[in-house]
């Protein structure tokens, strides 16, 4: 009889156990992590790569070459890229500085990593050395800043990517390795991740990525202002221009100069009035109305002269 090797496992208990498909694990993980998930309040989250290519930003690639530059982990790298390929990870959760998961074995195994937080020390100096070189938090995310920064960002030791000293992880499988094949599975996982959230790796570190856009504006509109740029005025030539005083410095004699303070204008002198003489009361002109039509004076009749009684002869006639 032909022996088969797909037919049977050596177990843990020292004895021969029966090979069960990958499909058939896969689907029996996905129940306990559902379970799991549930219990939790949340749904599952599982890692589907298509293709060969586990990562394929900036930020997926240098969590994969970061694990792959590192002896430690170099054994048990292999095994683990292809458990997380064909979807062995059949959930996974990213929180501050650790990370869940359910990897489908011969059994469903929890796995548990801890990532160190960033040193303090170490984050500022990312953020300087990053300074004026980062434009927005979508560059940054999306991976479009300089090489400079990629390479800063990436550097081993003192990067943004955990070292082995950085990385505590347990796996409920019976292999007693540092890193067993489950663990690698899901150290590959996370990579994938960060293709489509790369935020996660800073919520790992426990570091703010909008720290980093702001060191750079901070840093940039200082540079402007104190003329470091080519363009700039230097705090004497806006002091003499604008005649204000800069802060951080003693003003220029040329400032103090220009600021003299300028004299009111005065108000017209009243003329006295006089004794006797009235002023002039100021009215409004009344609106003009039509012209009164003009009266005809009629002409008097002419007065006739009566004759004098005395002259005439009824004087005589009284005489008489």
């Amino acid at each position: 009889m032909r022996w088969n090797r797909h037919a049977h496992r050596y177990g843990s208990g020292g004895g021969w156990q029966e090979y069960v498909p990958v499909a058939a694990r896969i689907a029996r993980a996905e129940k306990k992590a559902a379970k799991r998930a549930k219990a939790a309040g949340r749904q599952p989250d599982p890692v589907t790569i298509t293709g060969r290519e586990i990562a394929t930003t900036f930020w997926g690639k240098s969590w994969c070459r970061n694990l792959e530059c590192y002896s430690d982990f170099s054994n048990r790298l292999p095994r683990g890229r292809t458990y997380a390929r064909n979807g062995s990870v059949v959930d996974l959760l990213l929180t501050r500085g650790r990370i869940e998961a359910v990897v489908a074995g011969s059994t469903a195994y929890d796995v548990a990593i801890s990532i160190a937080a960033l040193p303090p020390r170490a984050w500022r100096a990312i953020k300087a050395d990053c300074a004026t070189l980062i434009g927005s938090l979508v560059d940054l995310l999306s991976g479009r800043v300089a090489d400079d920064v990629m390479r800063r960002l990436a550097r081993p030791g003192d990067g943004m990517f955990p070292a082995p000293r950085d990385v505590k992880a347990k796996c409920s499988c019976p292999d007693g390795a540092r890193l067993c094949k489950h663990l690698a599975a899901v150290l590959y996982a996370i990579g994938h991740r960060l293709d489509t959230r790369p935020e996660l790796l800073f919520v790992l570190r426990g570091v703010d990525q909008t720290e980093l856009v702001t060191a750079a504006t901070k840093e940039s509109v200082s540079r402007a202002v104190r003329g470091s740029a080519a363009h700039a005025l230097a705090d004497d030539d806006l002091a003499g221009i604008f005649g204000i005083e800069i802060a951080g410095g003693e003003q220029p004699p040329a400032a103090r100069r220009a600021r003299r303070p300028v004299a009111k204008a005065k108000k017209p002198a009243k003329t006295p009035k006089r004794k006797g003489t009235a002023t002039p009361a100021t009215s409004k002109p009344k609106p003009t109305s039509k012209p009164a039509k003009r009266s005809v004076r009629k002409p008097r009749p002419a007065v006739t002269e009566q004759p004098d009684d005395s002259r005439s002869g009824r004087g005589s006639s009284r005489r008489g």
